[in-house]
């Protein structure tokens, strides 16, 4: 009875109706897919062939002043009884700052007879050192100035040189159009007509060195009048805090009263920068108590540590980017910086111990830094309506771009490495 109620169509539909329909698209075209491919292997091929990378690496920097600022440091260990300032107060030189109790360090309330000879023995020794440095800057000075006159008599005489052998190359050159006559004529020999060529071509040959050797001269005269200002500004901070540490000696003889009580004063004008102890509180012989910065003209550079594999590819005026760590670049963005002078030498481990962002690490020290000085050219920038500005010993991370090569050579470098590695002696 059922089998009547219903088509036959319409029973097998509702049994198979859940398979769905197949339904075939389409495909692309082949000549479409081999256009595609094709465009896309050509752009690839350009790029690679035409577009360049230039290799960068990341530094560790800190922002200086110059002049830099100066530290005062606790002539005696003591007890802070009196604080005289407070930060970003304008201080004259000799204006106190603390006054620290070194009483047990006295005798009947007077600074005892060893003490003042110990004191007396410092005085001497930090003017000894100021001493050698003033000899040293002026030795120094003097050899760089003995080799920038040498460089400069040389780089006369290739001028001078370069002049006259353009004069001939010139001359050859027109006199080739004659043989060339003389030739057709029967006049010379075909040995004669290439024996002048050589001639040309040696003295072609000439004149390219001798512009080579120009190029040369003037970029070492570039680097000694960088490294005169580099070591005389080097040697002029050393010789500053020497003589701010010999003030601090003497105002502790001067300054000790019968109470046991030490004043300690500003060795210079400025502004104070940072306080390091408060009233109240005990510090060490050496201890730091503040920073001033000096007023006036101050300029902020920032130093950076460079690894001796990157020097070969950097030079005075290359343009890097610099992020402060206390304004991350997520926020703030990167600011822009010049390379203002690079050391010619490596960096003596006393010099990069008086920066406190140099790594310590195995691998730092094995590693030879050169001291670069960078042109900060943002001393200021606002965030959300607040006025930032940098400080001395800011910390802080650059970019320093390398080498810029094709794309394809980059991709043949592992090859270059290989090839080095199994080939034989170099031989001249």
């Amino acid at each position: 009875m059922n089998n009547k109620l219903y088509r036959t169509e319409a029973i097998e539909y509702k049994r198979h109706h859940w398979r769905g329909k197949a339904l075939l698209l389409a495909g692309l075209p082949a000549w479409l897919i081999v256009l595609l491919s094709t465009l896309f292997l050509i752009a690839l091929i350009v790029a690679v062939i035409f577009c360049k990378f230039t290799q960068r690496i990341d530094v560790k920097g800190e922002v200086i002043t110059l002049p830099h600022s100066i530290n005062v440091f606790s002539p005696q260990q003591g007890f802070i009884i009196k604080q005289y300032v407070k930060i970003g107060d304008l201080v004259k030189k000799n204006q106190p700052l603390y006054e620290i109790d070194v009483s047990r360090n006295t005798s009947s309330g007077n600074v005892s007879a060893a003490q003042v000879e110990s004191i007396n023995e410092k005085i001497y020794n930090s003017e000894e050192i100021i001493k050698k440095l003033v000899h040293n800057k002026k030795q120094t000075l003097n050899a760089l100035n003995e080799q920038l006159k040498t460089s400069t008599d040389s780089l006369k005489v290739t001028i001078r040189m370069l002049q006259n052998t353009q004069a001939g190359l010139k001359k050859m050159h027109d006199n080739l159009a004659s043989y060339d006559k003389y030739l057709s004529d029967g006049l010379i020999t075909k040995d004669q007509y290439n024996y002048q060529h050589s001639l040309y071509f040696q003295q072609q040959s000439a004149y390219q060195s001798l512009v080579s050797q120009k190029m040369q001269l003037e970029s070492q005269i570039t680097q000694l009048n960088s490294d005169k200002v580099t070591k005389a500004a080097d040697f002029d901070n050393q010789i500053s805090s020497q003589y701010n540490q010999t003030n601090d000696y003497k105002n502790q003889l001067i300054e000790s009263n019968a109470n046991g009580n030490l004043i300690v004063k500003a060795t210079a004008d400025g502004r104070i920068e940072s306080l390091s102890a408060t009233q109240g509180q005990t510090v060490d012989n050496g201890s730091s108590l503040a920073q001033i910065k000096p007023i006036g003209n101050v300029e902020y550079y920032l130093i950076l540590w460079l690894p001796n594999n990157s020097i070969p590819y950097l030079k005075i005026g290359d343009s890097i980017n610099i992020r402060y760590d206390a304004f991350p670049a997520d926020k703030f963005g990167q600011f822009p910086g010049e390379i203002i002078s690079i050391s010619s030498m490596p960096a003596s481990r006393q010099e990069m111990s008086e920066y406190t962002n140099v790594n310590n690490g195995s691998t730092q020290q094995e590693l030879a830094l050169y001291k670069a000085i960078v042109k900060i050219k943002d001393k200021e920038f606002s965030y959300k309506g607040k006025t930032l500005s940098l400080s001395n010993g800011l910390k802080a991370q650059a970019v320093v771009f390398l080498e810029e090569r094709p794309l394809y050579m980059w991709m043949f470098t592992p090859i270059y490495k290989i090839s080095q590695s199994v080939s034989g002696p170099v031989n001249d």
